[in-house]
């Protein structure tokens, strides 16, 4: 596990989506327009912007069959169509309401630029996705994880494993998304009070702590692995590709699949497992919900109160199992 088989540093983020479908000239005027508004103004994601932007394509192609050849004609019965259409294809719950999510964000858009005299976006339902408990691992099962890491990165040496080692406790101790850690620059770590400052969904701040494991692994990438990578690309980065690079998404992600593939009897697990696994043994441990939410940084507690389900599922599991009249 000295290091990621395929590591590499992170590429810079194309400035234009898929292209656009064949659709009347002021449609795809728009399209562009809504694109543009996502990434630059409202800051979306590169996954989000992209899969916003096919949505709308698809809702536009089929306003566009219906024989309306310019927004005006983009209407509630349009909308609701368009996800019958979706519906009958066989799509899923949960693909039908991101897509209905972005068909609001296109028409509430289009109407405050004034493409659309009113919104008809306000009216659409969707169907509620089936929410399905994350997989998380045991309590044990992370001890192990994090410490057969820490011990191969502490007798190779390598900086590669020492990197992963502090990859992997802090993802654990601070359970912030992927997208969050590689995002992390080293100004971002304050090691005397051992917090992070992370810049989250919607260009959200918070302040996230971690614990004495992630400071010793933290301290062996910084001081002993760290300099040994960094190059004239790397920035203030806190993690750094083999190349010395910015860290990149998908290299946690197959570092943390290898991590769990060496612990006997894990699920197999990405760094979003280890999220939800930090969430689920904070509140395990007594954590109050509200402080869960706000480490996270979940803009709601109804997202929060998911952990509190795999929680109470696990107690049942446990109960089951060991009451005698279960």
């Amino acid at each position: 596990m000295t290091g990621v088989a395929g590591d590499r540093d992170a590429a810079a983020p194309p400035t234009v989506a898929s292209a656009a479908p064949q659709l009347p000239v002021a449609m795809a005027a728009a399209l562009t327009d809504f694109e543009h508004h996502l990434r630059s103004e409202c800051d979306r994601s590169r996954h989000t912007v992209r899969a916003y932007t096919r949505d709308v394509a698809s809702l536009l192609e089929h306003t566009a069959r219906m024989g309306r050849v310019d927004l005006s004609g983009l209407d509630l019965a349009v909308l609701r169509s368009w996800l019958a259409r979706q519906q009958t294809s066989g799509r899923a719950r949960t693909t039908l309401a991101r897509r209905a999510t972005a068909a609001r964000v296109f028409t509430s858009w289009a109407h405050r630029s004034e493409r659309i005299p009113t919104d008809p976006g306000l009216l659409l339902g969707s169907p509620r996705p089936h929410r399905v408990l994350p997989g998380v691992l045991g309590q044990d099962e992370a001890r192990l994880l994090l410490s057969a890491v820490g011990a191969w990165a502490e007798d190779s040496g390598d900086p590669l494993a020492l990197r992963n080692a502090a990859v992997l406790e802090l993802l654990y101790a601070t359970g912030v998304r992927v997208g969050e850690l590689v995002g992390l620059d080293v100004d971002d770590v304050d090691r005397r009070r051992r917090v992070v400052r992370v810049l989250g969904k919607g260009r959200r701040e918070r302040s996230v702590p971690y614990g004495v494991p992630a400071e010793a692994a933290l301290d062996g990438w910084l001081t002993r692995a760290r300099p040994l990578l960094t190059s004239a690309q790397s920035g203030p980065a806190l993690f750094l590709g083999a190349r010395g690079g910015r860290l990149d998404q998908r290299s946690v992600r197959r570092l943390v699949h290898e991590g769990m593939a060496a612990v006997p009897g894990a699920p197999n697990l990405g760094p979003h497992g280890l999220r939800h696994s930090a969430a689920t043994h904070l509140l395990e441990g007594g954590a109050d919900l509200r402080s869960v939410q706000e480490l996270l940084g979940h803009a709601s507690p109804a997202t929060t109160q998911l952990y509190t389900h795999v929680s109470v599922e696990r107690l049942r599991r446990s109960y089951s199992q060991a009451h005698p009249r279960a």
